[in-house]
């Protein structure tokens, strides 16, 4: 089969309500209805798998990550009928650079092919379009695509996507010390008054509230450097599934587990 034949079948395969990967997998949606489902303010999701994905079908790993860019597509718009106010992806991060250079190449490409044949459409759905990581060491042209899309896209208030981008959760806290100690030596800030208030006011979105869920699919159990200190409280949900492949199905398991959990913040249940 040509490549092109290939990308062709792989994006009508997206549109399928089950992908072949997980036709033989039963969906317990456990005691929770669909309908009935908690949903959390925030979500925020790792996008992983795609290379794993393009593998499993004889394709290059591009296709992957074009495919997994697709299906952000359809991501943002679960999100926005289930009423989620704030969806943040993990796009690139800091650690991606190590990645072969057309590795590389091809997803900074894919990035601005994504925002210049979806703003659109995530206009229409209300979306407003945010930017989370050392955005200063991007090449100059994302530069200005992330500060146009902020701008442009200022006014929306049906929720708020929060794209993250060479990213990474310990350059964030780093970054943010390095806020704070310039206040003490400046005198504007006492160490010993330094409080966990004053480092989120340092971090990136200090605006955005907490992630309440963080789902990782393609088998893989760790943050990967992400949302670190964001995450303190967020539930965690798992799956095997690959990130081109999360659909409606997968996102009603992971709410559903949401839902079922007992969220005590330190305190006593009442669950």
């Amino acid at each position: 089969m040509k490549l092109s034949q290939k990308l062709s079948w792989l994006f009508s395969s997206m549109r399928r309500s089950k992908s072949d990967t997980n036709d033989n997998q039963p969906v317990d949606h456990g005691s929770a209805a669909p309908d009935k489902l908690d949903i959390p303010e925030h979500m925020a999701v790792i996008m992983d798998g795609n290379g794993r994905w393009a593998k499993q079908r004889n394709l290059p790993r591009q296709a992957g990550h074009r495919a997994g860019a697709e299906n952000l597509k359809n991501l943002c718009r679960m999100c926005g009928r289930r009423g989620i106010k704030y969806l943040t992806v993990y796009a690139f991060s800091t650690e991606n650079w190590s990645r072969p250079d057309d590795e590389v190449h091809a997803l900074m490409e894919l990035f601005v092919e994504f925002f210049h044949r979806y703003d659109r459409e995530l206009a229409q759905e209300g979306i407003r379009l945010r930017f989370s990581g050392d955005i200063a060491a991007l090449p100059d042209n994302i530069q200005k695509i992330i500060a146009e899309a902020e701008v442009e896209s200022a006014t929306r208030n049906k929720m708020q996507l929060i794209v993250a981008i060479n990213y990474g959760g310990r350059r964030e806290l780093v970054q943010a010390f390095q806020k704070l100690a310039h206040e003490v030596s400046s005198g504007s800030l006492a160490p010993e008054n330094i409080s966990e208030n004053d480092i989120k006011r340092s971090l990136y979105l200090p605006d955005i509230p907490d992630p309440d869920l963080i789902v990782r699919p393609s088998g893989e159990q760790r943050l990967s450097n992400f949302l670190l200190w964001q995450s303190a409280y967020a539930e965690f949900w798992f799956s095997d599934v690959m990130w081109p492949d999360f659909d409606e199905n997968c996102m009603i398991d992971a709410l559903t587990a949401y839902t079922n959990r007992d969220r005590r913040f330190g305190g006593i249940g009442a669950k």
